[in-house]
């Protein structure tokens, strides 16, 4: 059984941005450089789609394996 797409999106979030906010994270990119901060956000926003329209198990599936990498 898959997880749910809030619970998927808050485990990649925490994969990827770890403790912070993703966008605390965007923020502290722009801070750094305009540049990057824009494709920070534009980052985001393609994460965002991606969770949005990838179906439940294909997420549940990349977590696995995601998660398991870190284990080895």
């Amino acid at each position: 059984m898959s997880i749910p797409k809030t619970e998927a999106k808050q485990l990649l979030e925490r994969l990827i941005f770890e403790s912070q906010p993703p966008e605390e994270w965007v923020q502290d990119v722009w801070g750094l450089s305009a540049l990057h901060g824009d494709s920070a956000a534009k980052l985001l926003e393609v994460f965002n789609a991606l969770i949005e329209c990838c179906p439940e198990e294909h997420l549940d599936n990349l977590i696995q394996s995601l998660y398991y990498e870190q284990e080895i």
